[in-house]
């Protein structure tokens, strides 16, 4: 018997092929997501399409009033530090250092709308992360957005650092961030992230999960933003990142 997949399944699977070729591909217009439902669905299809385990979440925003978005990270994409992660398995890549938070608790779906202050609640642990951005879609960036939304947000893969408390009196506006690659200071001075306190996107997410039954389990990794704007490195190197007061992270691009 023969299915007809929905344009949303066909993009999933589309830019699902590319991911595991490690290549790009053009979205015929037809399959473009009319608004972000279509987008998230395309997620969803995505991941099923490459047989990936949610492994963490990524989350942000442009302004601190602007729309939030997320997507899901495929759990084989996510490396502790000190791992070496190959160029060559991406297409384009980026670099950004962020923070990432960690509930204690399980978030399941459920019926009415999870409270910021439960959110908050729940939030055990907080680190470093380098996320590697990087895309399936052919003449990335200048690519639809909600594309790239339903392309995982534009996510490569993310690199993990030690994971530290939470601390509610952390400097989560402007901390002092030092990312460097081959010894050259990439970014050092006070960070901004564009969403503002990173926190406000955590009752987003859980409310966003809910509403489409996923699951949250504690301990899920959530990369919130990115403090120092995109790096493109053009060779092999080490990479290293500092976010004054958590655990430092560094990896090697070889």
């Amino acid at each position: 018997m023969t299915t007809l997949l929905s344009a949303a399944e066909e993009l999933g699977h589309l830019l699902s092929d590319a991911y595991s070729q490690q290549a790009t591909a053009i979205v015929p217009p037809e399959l473009e997501p009319a608004d972000s439902d279509d987008a998230y669905l395309a997620q969803q299809a995505f991941l099923r399409r490459s047989h990936a385990t949610i492994g963490g979440w990524k989350i942000g925003a442009k302004s601190e009033s602007g729309p939030i978005q997320g997507a899901p990270l495929p759990l084989g994409g996510i490396h502790p530090a000190s791992s070496v992660i190959r160029r060559s398995a991406f297409a384009v890549l980026g670099l950004e250092l962020e923070i990432m938070f960690c509930f204690d608790c399980d978030f399941k779906p459920r019926n009415a709308p999870v409270s910021d202050a439960e959110v908050m609640e729940c939030i055990s642990s907080m680190g470093a992360s380098i996320e590697i951005v990087s895309s399936r879609l052919a003449g990335w960036p200048d690519v639809p957005r909600l594309n790239q939304l339903a392309d995982l947000q534009n996510h490569g893969a993310l690199v993990i650092g030690e994971l530290a408390d939470y601390r509610d009196d952390f400097n989560f506006r402007r901390p002092d961030v030092h990312l460097t690659f081959n010894g050259a200071d990439v970014f050092k001075g006070q960070g901004v992230n564009p969403a503002g306190d990173p926190r406000r996107l955590l009752s987003w997410l859980v409310n966003h999960c809910s509403a489409r039954g996923i699951a949250i389990p504690g301990g899920t990794v959530m990369t919130a933003g990115s403090y120092t704007g995109m790096f493109f490195p053009q060779e092999p190197g080490m990479v290293i990142g500092q976010v004054a007061g958590l655990p430092p992270i560094h990896f090697e691009l070889s």
